[in-house]
């Protein structure tokens, strides 16, 4: 029949007859090489396994840390509006029928406000302000304002500083209506 590759191979001259190569520890046949330590894979898992424990509890410390930190800060906020909320209650002074338009910068947009034009001669005076609250834009005295300010400087739009206003000449003039 057919010969094998091998056998092919070997009266080609291509391959060398096969012989029993030593054993490089001197060892013969079925010896086996000695098991690892026993208390080296055991330990490592031990380790790991702790290590990985120990991780879960920080991770776990940490994310109810930062729980606690958001939930006081959502406390805060919520006191804050509500302050906000009685000290402006019943002291807007938005008027439905205006016909003017100040327009002001708010929250890196240009905003406006419909005011008549004894209103926009107080605001841009500094004896009125504007104050962002639920969505809104209200227009309030002098004195409000500031009480806003002190609770919440992020929900003053506008109040007009009256003796900065010739520092900050800009050129254009105040009562401008676009």
């Amino acid at each position: 029949m057919s010969e094998s590759l091998r056998d092919q191979l070997l009266k080609s001259g291509l391959a060398k007859p096969a012989t029993a190569k030593p054993c490089p520890h001197g060892r013969h046949g079925g010896a086996k090489p000695a098991p690892p330590l026993a208390s080296t894979k055991p330990m490592s898992e031990m380790d790991l396994a702790k290590a990985y424990a120990l991780r879960a509890q920080t991770e776990a410390r940490e994310r109810k840390a930062a729980q606690r930190e958001a939930e006081e800060l959502a406390r805060l906020r919520r006191e804050r509006k509500q302050k906000l909320g009685t000290l402006l209650d019943g002291k807007a002074l938005n008027r439905p029928d205006t016909e003017l338009v100040r327009n002001f910068e708010y929250g890196g947009k240009i905003r406006r406000m419909h005011v008549d034009a004894a209103q926009l001669a107080a605001l841009n005076a500094g004896e009125l302000g504007i104050v962002q609250f639920a969505g809104r834009y209200l227009l309030v005295a002098r004195e409000v304002a500031e009480q806003v300010r002190a609770i919440d400087a992020h929900q003053l739009a506008l109040l007009v500083d009256p003796d900065a206003a010739g520092d900050a000449d800009d050129g254009v003039p105040d009562d401008l209506v676009w």
